[in-house]
């Protein structure tokens, strides 16, 4: 089976972003961090010599879907000033000159476009490697994606891992946030429904829907607070149905490829290298060199 990662490359910029000092500085005066930090990431990356490979960025802060659905859907985040915009632009350029798949979409999110390509690759007899700390992407696990891996902690989960860490199954990870709610996303919960009581839920119902429709019987569960538990599911029902349909990824982001496109597929060095001197990153210019001309399949060292 081949090597194919999927890359959630906004996770990886903000972490560069904010763990880095700002000793890089583009010809236009901007500071760069993010784009050496994530350049130098992809690099490293490409070094194990992937069969496939793309990153998905995210260009849809207040105007996703999900924002028509529930207005104020990620309304706590700010949107980027100028700097961390051209930040956030240079990284797409440099991962396009290294010959990386990139998509972005003003309607779809990141992890939407990971959803896509997940299945695209899954329909086609490919389990890939999603490149994410986004502990919510474990969902796509039960999808066709083969595990989660965090980069830089060099941690891999799957299914059992999910399990383990939420306590549901990778399936029901849409339904376990409709009830207890996301706060970095803005996704309201019910209040009473913590991680615990929502696992205990779901490990008696098999969905959200399931346990709507069937809400009496949760007065008879060995849930603490399980009889107070009947009122809040009908109280909260529409508020419900709505965060499972912000929580739930889209599979079907128009990207237009199949996996075979998903070939790391760089015409050569000279192109990001150039971009590099732009961006105030030349001292990536040999990792560059060395990673795009070696065409040996053994992993660059």
């Amino acid at each position: 089976m081949k090597q194919i990662y999927l890359v959630d490359a906004s996770v990886y910029i903000f972490r560069y972003y904010f763990a880095l000092p700002p000793n890089w500085e583009s010809r236009s005066g901007y500071t760069t961090e993010a784009v050496y930090g994530f350049s130098n990431f992809l690099l490293d990356l490409l070094a194990r010599r992937p069969d496939g490979i793309a990153c998905a960025f995210d260009e849809s802060l207040g105007s996703c879907f999900r924002n028509e659905i529930y207005p104020d859907y990620k309304c706590s985040r700010a949107l980027p000033d100028e700097g961390l915009a051209f930040q956030l632009a240079a990284c797409r350029e440099m991962a396009e000159a290294l010959g990386i798949a990139s998509f972005a979409s003003e309607r779809y999110e990141a992890d939407d476009i990971l959803a896509t390509l997940t299945r695209i690759c899954a329909e086609q007899g490919e389990a890939p490697v999603v490149v994410t700390r986004d502990k919510d992407l474990g969902q796509l696990l039960s999808r066709g994606a083969s595990s989660l891996w965090d980069f830089a902690a060099d941690a891999h989960m799957g299914s059992v891992e999910i399990e383990e860490k939420f306590g549901v199954r990778p399936e029901q990870i849409a339904d376990y946030l409709a009830l207890v709610g996301d706060s970095i996303d803005d996704i309201p919960g019910v209040p009473g429904i913590g991680a615990k009581t929502a696992a205990g839920l779901l490990s008696e119902f098999r969905s959200v829907d399931e346990l709507l429709a069937n809400r009496e019987r949760v007065a008879g569960l060995k849930i603490r607070g399980a009889k107070g538990l009947v009122d809040k599911l009908a109280e909260h029902e529409g508020q419900i149905r709505m965060a499972l349909q912000l929580a739930q990824l889209a599979y079907d982001v128009p990207v237009g490829v199949t996996s075979e496109a998903l070939a790391h597929n760089a015409s050569g060095p000279d192109l990001a290298i150039a971009l590099a001197e732009e961006f105030g990153i030349g001292g990536l210019a040999n990792k560059i060199s060395r990673t795009l001309t070696n065409k040996s399949t053994e992993p660059v060292t």
